[in-house]
């Protein structure tokens, strides 16, 4: 072979552009990849983890068995792969146990990449093989046929899975007091397929992010009347609504709704979005789920804004007042959920009590309404039991941030006496504000809460 035959860089990375441009016609995430030897290309490989239901079918996987098996060893001495994205940890052990003489990729990865950007897999002088490295060859070009295949996915609807709903966006025009913008998340790894719908104003880098979690059978809209408080102090609002509620996509079966399943979509999301400097703010299910984040990752939160709800552990019996709930919620599985609203906050408007029945068109639509009330932990084995009891010892013991308490006293299911127990589970957490006239959607009235908080949580 001469010198003229040799690929250069360049060639080679144009050749795995058509493999990742390939990629994206499947639909697949546009990532290709080719292993050349000897100035020749030996074998070719696309992103394929979703067509082959094989989570390994990454394009340097692909192309390093097909060379493999054309020159009949796993050793691929003397070969080169290109490729259009820094590897990343699985496919960088692949070529190192392949032996590969080099690794040329295009775009870097600042989440997963494992050739510099999260860690450097091949710079480990211990291993017994060292592969060398060349990064960012046609990286702007390798970039942007990423950024094209998922700038339509982010900005648009994502096909509708058979098993669940979606609630016409005309369903939440001109909603009373929430003008914000629709954004979607549908690339959640606990739920796939599905789309989440989160608020998220303000700028990224805020002194504070206040991640406003609801409960059932509210959405974002509970939390209109503090939002604008928060935004005006220039900080950053976060609130989604859980899979089933308001804007996000409704699973058709009660069965798709459990403990687990929405933590770990919270949990996910707070990673998606990479929030920092969070004040985590609950009620209601907000706060049963929302109570066991922050002992994953203590470094994201600053502070606590916890309003009528509890910590769910299965060691005392639930109250009289929820298991009232939860019967009357059984045998009324259509009830109204605005005149439920409007029955503990006589202000609202005739608008505002249909914008609390809007992501509930019909029946079908209601799988998590109906779901909910028993999902509460019951008992000391209970789905959600365990780890809400790790989290109550994470509040009583380990948490560092500061902590607000706010009290609609005329909750009769998580009023007083249970906010009061959940204040002496929370390490340092001091008096709460008290709102006399305020029922169990304590945010109703949250404008002076939120008012508050920006006093108590500023930097």
């Amino acid at each position: 072979m001469s010198q003229a035959e040799v690929l250069t860089d360049e060639q080679g990375m144009r050749l795995a552009l058509a493999q990742a441009h390939a990629a994206a016609e499947a639909g697949e995430v546009p990532v290709g990849a080719v292993v050349v030897k000897d100035g020749q290309v030996i074998a070719t490989g696309r992103n394929a983890p979703i067509a082959s239901h094989d989570p390994t079918a990454h394009a340097e996987v692909v192309a390093l068995r097909e060379a493999a098996r054309l020159v009949g060893n796993y050793r691929l001495d003397g070969c080169t792969l290109y490729v259009t994205l820094e590897p990343c940890a699985m496919c960088s052990g692949a070529m190192l146990h392949a032996r590969l003489d080099r690794v040329v990729f295009g775009a870097t990865d600042p989440r997963t990449g494992a050739a510099g950007s999260v860690l450097n897999l091949f710079a480990h002088a211990q291993l017994n093989h060292q592969t060398q490295v060349t990064g960012g060859v046609l990286a702007d070009e390798c970039a942007q046929l990423l950024k094209d295949f998922f700038k339509p996915r982010r900005l648009n609807p994502e096909p509708l899975r058979e098993d669940a709903l979606r609630t016409p966006e005309a369903a939440f025009a001109d909603l009373p007091g929430y003008p914000w913008p629709a954004r979607y998340l549908n690339d959640l790894p606990s739920i796939p397929g599905l789309r989440m719908h989160c608020l998220d104003e303000g700028p990224s880098d805020a002194p504070l992010t206040w991640l406003c979690l609801h409960g059932n059978p509210a959405w974002s809209y509970l939390y209109r009347k503090m939002i604008p408080v928060w935004l005006a102090a220039g900080h950053r609002v976060v609130a989604p609504d859980l899979i089933g509620f308001g804007k996000s996509d409704k699973p058709k079966k009660d069965s798709f709704h459990s403990f687990d399943t929405h933590r770990q979509s919270l949990l996910d999301l707070i990673e998606r979005l990479d929030l920092q400097r969070v004040v985590l703010v609950v009620q209601d299910w907000g706060g049963i789920l929302g109570l066991t984040l922050p002992m994953v990752t203590p470094q994201r939160y600053k502070g606590l804004l916890v309003m009528n709800t509890t910590l769910a552990t299965g060691d005392l019996p639930l109250s009289a007042g929820f298991l009232a709930w939860r019967e009357w919620c059984k045998s009324q599985p259509q009830f109204d959920v605005g005149k439920l609203f409007k029955r503990g906050n006589r202000d609202l408007s005739e608008a505002e009590v249909a914008a609390y029945n809007a992501p509930f068109p019909d029946p079908g639509f209601r799988a998590a309404l109906r779901a909910f009330p028993p999902m509460v932990p019951e008992f000391v084995d209970s789905p959600g039991a365990a780890i809400s009891q790790q989290a109550e010892s994470f509040w009583r013991n380990d948490w560092q941030g500061q902590s607000l308490m706010a009290i609609g006293v005329q909750d009769p299911v998580l009023g007083e006496p249970v906010m009061r127990r959940l204040q002496s589970q929370i390490r340092a957490c001091p008096e709460p504000m008290r709102l006399p006239h305020a029922g169990h959607f304590v945010q109703e009235q949250g404008e002076e809460i939120a008012q508050a908080a920006v006093r108590h949580f500023a930097p």
